[in-house]
Protein backbone atom coordinates (compact mmCIF):
# COMPACT_ATOMS: atom_id res chain seq x y z
CA UNK A 1 0.00 0.00 0.00
CA UNK A 2 1.02 3.19 -0.84
CA UNK A 3 -0.32 6.73 -0.04
CA UNK A 4 0.64 10.36 -2.06
CA UNK A 5 0.47 12.90 -0.49
CA UNK A 6 0.62 16.71 -2.11
CA UNK A 7 2.67 14.63 -5.30
CA UNK A 8 4.71 13.68 -2.56
CA UNK A 9 5.03 9.65 -1.77
CA UNK A 10 5.41 8.23 1.23
CA UNK A 11 6.20 4.74 1.33
CA UNK A 12 7.67 4.57 4.77
CA UNK A 13 5.18 3.49 7.60
CA UNK A 14 5.43 5.53 10.52
CA UNK A 15 4.87 3.85 13.59
CA UNK A 16 3.22 5.91 16.00
CA UNK A 17 4.91 5.20 19.49
CA UNK A 18 3.24 8.07 21.42
CA UNK A 19 0.26 5.61 21.69
CA UNK A 20 2.14 3.20 24.06
CA UNK A 21 2.66 6.04 26.37
CA UNK A 22 -0.70 7.36 26.83
CA UNK A 23 -3.56 6.10 28.53
CA UNK A 24 -6.80 5.00 26.78
CA UNK A 25 -8.89 7.35 28.42
CA UNK A 26 -12.16 6.44 26.50
CA UNK A 27 -13.63 4.69 24.31
CA UNK A 28 -16.95 3.99 22.12
CA UNK A 29 -17.73 0.52 20.59
CA UNK A 30 -21.12 0.55 19.32
CA UNK A 31 -22.41 -2.57 20.87
CA UNK A 32 -25.51 -3.27 22.62
CA UNK A 33 -28.83 -2.10 20.60
CA UNK A 34 -29.06 1.73 20.88
CA UNK A 35 -26.31 4.86 20.83
CA UNK A 36 -25.86 5.83 24.25
CA UNK A 37 -27.49 8.87 25.19
CA UNK A 38 -25.10 9.65 27.91
CA UNK A 39 -22.47 10.45 24.97
CA UNK A 40 -24.51 10.92 22.05
CA UNK A 41 -26.35 13.60 20.75
CA UNK A 42 -28.55 13.22 17.54
CA UNK A 43 -28.33 16.36 15.24
CA UNK A 44 -31.71 16.54 13.34
CA UNK A 45 -33.18 17.84 9.95
CA UNK A 46 -31.27 20.38 7.03
CA UNK A 47 -30.02 22.54 9.57
CA UNK A 48 -33.09 25.49 8.84
CA UNK A 49 -33.38 28.00 9.71
CA UNK A 50 -29.52 28.78 11.09
CA UNK A 51 -27.81 26.99 8.43
CA UNK A 52 -30.14 25.54 5.85
CA UNK A 53 -28.58 22.51 4.00
CA UNK A 54 -25.76 22.39 6.91
CA UNK A 55 -24.31 25.67 5.49
CA UNK A 56 -22.59 23.41 2.11
CA UNK A 57 -25.85 23.40 0.50
CA UNK A 58 -26.21 19.32 1.12
CA UNK A 59 -29.26 17.15 0.26
CA UNK A 60 -29.75 15.24 3.29
CA UNK A 61 -32.45 15.37 6.33
CA UNK A 62 -30.95 13.73 9.33
CA UNK A 63 -32.71 12.12 11.34
CA UNK A 64 -32.87 9.10 14.23
CA UNK A 65 -34.02 6.48 11.70
CA UNK A 66 -31.01 6.27 9.50
CA UNK A 67 -28.62 4.10 11.89
CA UNK A 68 -28.39 0.90 13.49
CA UNK A 69 -26.29 -1.59 16.13
CA UNK A 70 -25.52 -4.48 15.05
CA UNK A 71 -22.65 -6.72 15.60
CA UNK A 72 -20.77 -4.11 17.62
CA UNK A 73 -20.87 -1.60 14.60
CA UNK A 74 -22.32 1.68 13.86
CA UNK A 75 -24.10 1.76 10.86
CA UNK A 76 -25.60 4.94 9.27
CA UNK A 77 -27.56 4.61 6.32
CA UNK A 78 -28.19 7.20 4.02
CA UNK A 79 -31.44 6.43 1.49
CA UNK A 80 -33.98 8.48 -0.62
CA UNK A 81 -37.32 7.36 -0.14
CA UNK A 82 -40.22 9.97 -2.44
CA UNK A 83 -37.64 12.00 -3.45
CA UNK A 84 -36.15 13.39 -0.06
CA UNK A 85 -32.46 11.81 1.14
CA UNK A 86 -32.51 11.21 4.97
CA UNK A 87 -29.08 10.45 6.83
CA UNK A 88 -27.81 10.31 10.55
CA UNK A 89 -25.65 13.04 12.42
CA UNK A 90 -24.29 12.62 15.62
CA UNK A 91 -22.26 14.30 18.11
CA UNK A 92 -20.56 14.12 21.79
CA UNK A 93 -20.84 17.87 22.25
CA UNK A 94 -21.28 18.74 26.24
CA UNK A 95 -21.17 15.46 26.67
CA UNK A 96 -17.63 13.91 25.66
CA UNK A 97 -15.09 16.42 25.11
CA UNK A 98 -11.30 16.37 25.14
CA UNK A 99 -8.06 18.87 24.60
CA UNK A 100 -5.51 17.00 22.75
CA UNK A 101 -4.51 13.78 22.72
CA UNK A 102 -4.68 10.59 19.61
CA UNK A 103 -8.33 11.06 18.76
CA UNK A 104 -8.58 7.74 16.24
CA UNK A 105 -11.92 5.77 14.81
CA UNK A 106 -12.03 2.50 12.57
CA UNK A 107 -14.26 3.01 9.24
CA UNK A 108 -15.28 1.32 6.24
CA UNK A 109 -16.68 4.12 3.93
CA UNK A 110 -19.23 4.03 1.31
CA UNK A 111 -18.71 5.01 -2.41
CA UNK A 112 -20.14 6.90 -5.42
CA UNK A 113 -20.70 10.51 -6.62
CA UNK A 114 -22.44 12.68 -4.35
CA UNK A 115 -21.66 10.30 -1.36
CA UNK A 116 -19.81 12.16 1.57
CA UNK A 117 -18.89 10.15 5.13
CA UNK A 118 -16.85 12.62 7.48
CA UNK A 119 -14.70 11.88 11.10
CA UNK A 120 -14.35 15.10 12.57
CA UNK A 121 -13.80 17.33 15.73
CA UNK A 122 -15.48 21.28 16.61
CA UNK A 123 -14.41 23.22 19.38
CA UNK A 124 -17.05 23.29 22.19
CA UNK A 125 -17.44 27.20 22.75
CA UNK A 126 -18.84 27.44 18.52
CA UNK A 127 -22.03 28.29 20.44
CA UNK A 128 -20.53 31.40 22.14
CA UNK A 129 -17.91 32.39 19.10
CA UNK A 130 -19.53 30.84 16.07
CA UNK A 131 -17.55 29.31 12.97
CA UNK A 132 -14.88 29.02 11.98
CA UNK A 133 -13.63 31.01 14.93
CA UNK A 134 -14.10 28.01 17.22
CA UNK A 135 -12.12 26.05 15.18
CA UNK A 136 -12.77 22.40 13.37
CA UNK A 137 -10.94 19.18 12.58
CA UNK A 138 -11.69 17.27 9.60
CA UNK A 139 -9.88 13.90 10.27
CA UNK A 140 -11.17 12.13 7.65
CA UNK A 141 -13.76 13.30 4.71
CA UNK A 142 -14.09 11.37 1.79
CA UNK A 143 -16.06 12.49 -1.63
CA UNK A 144 -17.54 10.09 -3.85
CA UNK A 145 -16.62 12.20 -7.05
CA UNK A 146 -13.02 12.02 -6.02
CA UNK A 147 -12.26 8.31 -5.85
CA UNK A 148 -9.77 6.94 -3.64
CA UNK A 149 -8.61 10.08 -1.84
CA UNK A 150 -9.13 11.35 1.87
CA UNK A 151 -8.86 14.79 2.52
CA UNK A 152 -7.24 15.46 6.22
CA UNK A 153 -8.47 19.44 6.72
CA UNK A 154 -8.32 22.26 9.49
CA UNK A 155 -10.73 25.66 9.75
CA UNK A 156 -10.11 28.71 11.73
CA UNK A 157 -10.52 32.56 11.93
CA UNK A 158 -7.14 32.62 9.56
CA UNK A 159 -8.65 30.93 6.76
CA UNK A 160 -12.16 32.51 6.90
CA UNK A 161 -13.95 29.08 5.90
CA UNK A 162 -11.49 28.52 3.21
CA UNK A 163 -9.67 24.42 2.96
CA UNK A 164 -6.27 26.50 2.13
CA UNK A 165 -5.01 24.08 5.60
CA UNK A 166 -5.07 20.64 4.12
CA UNK A 167 -3.66 17.73 2.55
CA UNK A 168 -5.19 15.30 -0.02
CA UNK A 169 -3.97 11.37 0.11
CA UNK A 170 -4.41 9.34 -2.73
CA UNK A 171 -4.39 5.76 -1.02
CA UNK A 172 -5.32 2.80 -3.53
CA UNK A 173 -7.63 0.69 -0.64
CA UNK A 174 -9.40 3.32 0.96
CA UNK A 175 -12.33 2.01 -0.61
CA UNK A 176 -11.84 -1.48 0.31
CA UNK A 177 -12.71 -2.22 4.27
CA UNK A 178 -11.90 -0.82 7.44
CA UNK A 179 -9.05 1.47 7.71
CA UNK A 180 -8.18 3.75 11.07
CA UNK A 181 -7.91 7.45 10.61
CA UNK A 182 -6.06 9.41 13.53
CA UNK A 183 -4.84 12.80 14.71
CA UNK A 184 -1.77 13.06 16.90
CA UNK A 185 -2.91 16.57 19.23
CA UNK A 186 -0.50 18.32 21.18
CA UNK A 187 0.04 22.22 21.83
CA UNK A 188 2.38 22.41 19.15
CA UNK A 189 0.52 20.88 16.41
CA UNK A 190 -1.67 18.40 14.52
CA UNK A 191 -0.61 15.18 12.94
CA UNK A 192 -3.03 13.13 10.85
CA UNK A 193 -2.64 9.38 9.99
CA UNK A 194 -4.05 7.17 7.89
CA UNK A 195 -3.69 3.38 9.11
CA UNK A 196 -0.92 4.55 11.01
CA UNK A 197 0.87 6.61 8.12
CA UNK A 198 1.53 10.48 8.19
CA UNK A 199 -0.69 12.25 6.11
CA UNK A 200 -0.77 15.70 7.04
CA UNK A 201 0.88 18.17 9.81
CA UNK A 202 -0.38 21.36 11.26
CA UNK A 203 1.73 23.51 13.13
CA UNK A 204 1.66 27.05 12.50
CA UNK A 205 4.67 29.08 13.49
CA UNK A 206 3.05 32.23 14.68
CA UNK A 207 -0.06 30.75 16.85
CA UNK A 208 -2.69 33.42 17.48
CA UNK A 209 -6.47 33.12 18.32
CA UNK A 210 -7.06 33.33 14.22
CA UNK A 211 -4.49 30.65 13.52
CA UNK A 212 -4.62 28.01 16.35
CA UNK A 213 -7.92 27.74 18.25
CA UNK A 214 -7.00 24.71 19.76
CA UNK A 215 -6.09 24.75 23.49
CA UNK A 216 -9.70 23.97 24.61
CA UNK A 217 -11.60 21.17 24.32
CA UNK A 218 -12.98 19.57 21.16
CA UNK A 219 -16.09 17.51 20.45
CA UNK A 220 -16.63 14.61 17.95
CA UNK A 221 -18.68 14.27 15.21
CA UNK A 222 -20.09 11.41 12.72
CA UNK A 223 -21.93 12.08 10.05
CA UNK A 224 -23.03 10.60 5.96
CA UNK A 225 -23.92 13.68 3.95
CA UNK A 226 -25.21 13.52 0.35
CA UNK A 227 -24.26 16.44 -2.20
CA UNK A 228 -23.28 19.80 -1.28
CA UNK A 229 -20.50 22.14 -2.41
CA UNK A 230 -17.72 19.60 -1.41
CA UNK A 231 -19.71 16.51 -1.96
CA UNK A 232 -20.58 17.79 -5.82
CA UNK A 233 -23.73 18.87 -6.98
CA UNK A 234 -23.75 15.61 -9.35
CA UNK A 235 -25.19 12.53 -7.02
CA UNK A 236 -25.46 8.87 -8.35
CA UNK A 237 -28.96 7.69 -7.67
CA UNK A 238 -27.49 4.43 -7.42
CA UNK A 239 -26.06 4.44 -4.45
CA UNK A 240 -28.78 4.06 -2.72
CA UNK A 241 -28.59 3.28 0.10
CA UNK A 242 -25.43 3.83 1.05
CA UNK A 243 -23.90 2.45 4.55
CA UNK A 244 -21.14 4.23 6.22
CA UNK A 245 -20.25 1.77 9.00
CA UNK A 246 -18.03 3.04 12.21
CA UNK A 247 -15.93 -0.01 14.56
CA UNK A 248 -15.10 2.15 17.28
CA UNK A 249 -13.73 6.01 18.44
CA UNK A 250 -10.94 5.95 21.08
CA UNK A 251 -9.15 8.42 23.08
CA UNK A 252 -5.70 8.40 24.61
CA UNK A 253 -4.09 10.85 26.43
Amino acid sequence: MKLFFNFFLFSTVIAFSQQNERILVWEENFNGNELNPAVWNFELGNGCPNVCGWGNNERQFYTIENHRLENGYLIITAKKDNNRVTSTRITTKGKKEFQYGRIEARLDIPTGKGIWPAFWMLGSNIKEVGWPKSGEIDIMEYVGKLPKTIYNSIHTQSSHGNTINNAKAIFDEVEEGFHTYAIDWTAEKIDFFIDDTLSYTYAPTDKTEATWPFDQPFFILINLAVGGNFGGPEVDESIYPSKYKIDYVKVWQ
